[in-house]
């Protein structure tokens, strides 16, 4: 529990604002500040505040509404510090904790997430949080955004739920093989060889939230494929979840034929980033041409995420932002 003693007073109509904060458990309280009191200044360093911690209470300081800002962030990270049982509370999970906290939106309940057979995969940005409620409640789902935005991680997720439920009978994943003006005939080796690098991604998404076995005696028996897209053409994919990553790559011809694939009792997501298309100067993206012709059609969601939506290394974000700003 969080005891609060506000010493805003007079102060609350004020600009600045203090809080102290007592916590009843020290050696949660030890792992939520960090070694060297580290995640205090992770948050210091994001809200503009100031953390003093004292005995069993941190002291708050900072303009009203970020050390409001401060307060949610240090309760969340108690509270989930406590529920995992004394699990460190590293940068990433303070990331998390911020994320939400500047958002000012709240984070998803535990009854919000994927559910696959290694791990619980939760929204960790407003956008994404959007993204899951598409992903369950429309047939085909076209998830826009930058590297890092998790579109392609959290398609695999639902993926992987649905096929742990036995609501699909296998995983369909594929991409075009189009990589930075390179060529599946340019590259040695045989078939899977030759395309095992472009899907690369898909791999290592299923094989972070299903046991290593598992994943290598679904492949083998079909249930879960892995695909160039060029082998689509002249399908029906029925009782199956299929993902079009790298969607951007494709043409219009291709994203049509891709659409059409759809069979009884099955679910499409494509994704892609539109400021990253390989093709030829000439040639009109196969994804941008979707997202125009199918706005407002029944069944199909269209989300774009952003450099909010960033869940890799921080500076990975501030990168996008350079980029979009020039």
């Amino acid at each position: 529990m969080v005891l609060l003693h506000d010493r805003g007073g007079l102060l609350k109509t004020a600009k600045t604002n203090s809080i102290r904060m007592e916590f009843e458990d020290n050696s949660t309280l030890a792992l939520l500040t960090g070694e060297h009191n580290q995640n205090l200044a992770q948050i210091e360093a994001v809200l503009d505040v100031s953390l003093d911690s004292f005995g069993n209470s941190i002291t708050v300081s900072g303009t009203t509404a970020m050390t409001r800002k401060a307060q949610r962030a240090l309760e969340d990270l108690y509270r989930r510090i406590a529920a995992d049982e004394g699990a460190s509370a590293g940068t990433a999970l303070v990331d998390d904790v911020l994320r939400w906290v500047e958002s000012d939106e709240k984070r998803p309940a535990s009854g919000d997430s994927f559910d696959t057979w290694k791990k619980k995969i939760v929204a960790k940005t407003p956008g994404q949080k959007d993204y899951c409620v598409l992903l369950r409640g429309r047939e085909v789902v076209f998830g826009l955004g930058p590297a890092g935005t998790g579109k392609t991680y959290m398609a695999v997720a639902k993926a992987v739920e649905s096929l742990k439920k036995r609501e699909v009978e296998r995983i369909v994943l594929s991409r075009p093989a189009v990589e930075a003006g390179e060529r599946l005939g340019f590259l040695p080796g045989d078939m899977k060889e030759k395309v095992d690098p472009y899907l690369r991604p898909l791999y290592d998404a299923l094989y972070d939230m299903m046991p290593s076995d598992k994943v290598d005696r679904m492949l083998a028996s079909g249930e879960i494929e892995i695909a160039p897209l060029a082998f689509m053409r002249g399908r029906t994919l029925s009782d199956s979840y299929v993902i079009i990553d790298e969607a951007q790559n494709t043409t219009p011809v291709q994203m049509k034929m891709v659409l059409t694939r759809l069979g009884q009792n099955s679910r499409m997501v494509i994704t892609g980033d539109l400021s990253q298309i390989d093709l030829p100067d000439n040639q009109p993206s196969g994804l941008a041409d979707a997202v125009e012709r199918l706005q407002g059609v029944e069944g199909i969601g269209i989300i774009h995420l952003s450099g909010k939506d960033v869940v890799r290394h921080a500076v990975v974000a501030r990168i996008l932002q350079a980029y979009e700003n020039t």
